[in-house]
């Protein structure tokens, strides 16, 4: 039997009489003449809270979290979002006193520690990525792109050029024509062409002196290497412009291939899908970005310098700095998660964790080819794009039907419906983290999955407390009440 806490509202659990008033009396003494604060702020009664014992409260938010899947309690094979296993060892390094009770208004000089290790991360992803000039600012991988492109939007207009517009494939991730249009840029967008791969001659056909920056993952989003890639940079250097490497998709070149030297001027990092830092639920998130030595004095303030002669670090502002786009430094937590695991691989042990990504991708693609559709070749790099276009034309089972069926399995869904460039699409990415075992037990999942009744199908899940909610009625109208249970 289901634990009823775990699936009863707080409010439907709320029994009068059983909570506790906490709140001491206000101590703060009247002073004749002068309001604390004005009725009209004033709340007319008590909160209308729902009164539970402590008790109930932990079982209801633990048997709650029963119901959600997590990374630690199952396979989530999320194309593009990667969601790869977080090592525990990393939680505990992140945790030590000496980072986790620094506070960023401690001055310099009692953060030497913290601040050598911040730089140390700084010249790991400037090698790493082949470009020199880093900043550990922004607040995650969306924000990395978008100050990016300010720092390049800044670095035209010190050069008293007026450039105006972004290109990116038709293929690229949602985030990209979002930062270029914050930014300030006019989005153009091309088709990404037929065989998955950038169209030169669509590319060429819109390269003019408005041309500032061309967006393109690498791998991309079908996860296929742009095999052109030095040659769609110098097309972009000949007329001035720049090229913006996403870095989503680094887990599957580190150690073998570098942004800056297949020809990207700017990129930027997300930890956690490269170098496992907690991922999902609005949490923290850290993206650091990477750019050429031109565009170094425009990044955002502060960046962490070191001046060997005195033996000393310290938060600087670059010469031209864009100023800060976040508070503060960034999310020093996340980004020491993200260190502990370079230092733990090592050179060797990053190329080995992306010829594993790679791998394991290919092992998946191999076992599901025969069933489901793969309109992009036999061959991947950590990632690939199946249909059930075949499944829905045949017995009307669809893309969100396999994935919610995935459920009865105890299997998170891959990707849906993304990229828009592939129909009824199912983007899988196994990460290197995942063994041999998981991927035949997924692989076998799916398999059984195609093979069975449609009406079953479509009425998945059948396991879970809550089978198909009104997604699309869900979005547009939120019930966002919290005063009684039946508002």
């Amino acid at each position: 039997m289901r634990n009823p806490t775990a699936t009863q509202l707080l409010f439907e659990m709320s029994c009068a009489g059983r909570g506790t008033e906490v709140f001491p009396a206000s101590d703060v003494p009247d002073v004749t003449g002068v309001p604390k604060i004005g009725a009209d702020f004033l709340a007319s009664g008590p909160l209308p809270l729902p009164e539970i014992a402590e008790p109930d409260v932990v079982r209801h938010f633990v048997n709650l979290s029963t119901l959600n899947m997590s990374v630690d309690s199952h396979f989530y094979p999320l194309g593009s979002c990667t969601m790869k296993y977080n090592p525990k060892r990393h939680e505990r390094l992140a945790r030590l006193p000496q980072a986790a009770n620094s506070h960023p208004y401690q001055s310099e000089s009692q953060v030497q520690g913290l601040l050598s290790v911040l730089y140390e991360m700084q010249t790991m992803l400037a090698e790493i990525s082949g470009l020199p000039g880093v900043s550990l600012h922004p607040a995650a991988g969306a924000q990395g792109e978008f100050t990016a492109l300010l720092t390049a939007a800044a670095w035209f207009r010190d050069r008293g050029e007026n450039r105006t517009r972004v290109l990116f494939p038709a293929s690229a991730h949602g985030t990209n024509p979002a930062s270029a249009a914050l930014a300030g840029f006019e989005c153009v967008q091309l088709s990404g062409g037929r065989d998955g791969f950038v169209d030169l001659e669509e590319l060429k056909a819109h390269l003019d002196e408005r041309t500032a920056v061309f967006m393109v993952t690498n791998p991309n989003t079908l996860g296929l290497f742009e095999r052109d890639i030095a040659v769609v940079s110098e097309m972009l250097h000949s007329v001035g412009g720049l090229v913006y490497i996403d870095g989503a998709n680094m887990n599957a070149i580190l150690g073998r291939t570098r942004p800056g030297d297949f020809g990207g001027d700017m990129m930027h990092y997300n930890v956690h899908k490269t170098f496992t830092g907690p991922h999902g639920a609005g949490g923290p998130g850290a993206g650091p970005i990477a750019v050429r030595d031109f565009l170094a004095p425009f990044l955002p303030a502060p960046v962490v310098t070191f001046d060997a002669a005195r033996n000393w670090y310290s938060l600087s502002v670059p010469e031209k700095s864009i100023g800060r786009v976040r508070t503060f430094f960034g999310n020093v937590g996340i980004l020491l998660r993200g260190y502990f695991y370079i230092r733990t691989l090592g050179g060797r042990g990053l190329r080995e964790a992306s010829e594993n990504a790679v791998l394991n991708a290919n092992y998946l693609l191999s076992q599901v080819k025969d069933f489901l559709e793969v309109p992009h070749g036999d061959r991947c790099m950590h990632e690939f794009v199946a249909s059930a276009k075949r499944q829905k034309d045949l017995t009307g089972v669809t893309t969100m039907d396999i994935a919610k069926r995935l459920l009865d399995y105890g299997f998170h869904a891959p990707t849906v419906y993304f990229p828009l460039v592939v129909e009824e699409a199912l983007m899988m990415e196994p990460t290197e983290t995942e063994s041999l075992q998981t991927l035949d037990a997924f692989a076998g999942a799916l398999r059984k999955i195609c093979s069975e009744p449609a009406e079953l199908v479509k009425g998945a899940p059948h396991s879970t407390a809550v089978c198909r909610p009104d997604e699309v009625n869900a979005a547009r109208k939120p019930v966002l009440c919290w005063s009684a249970p039946n508002c």
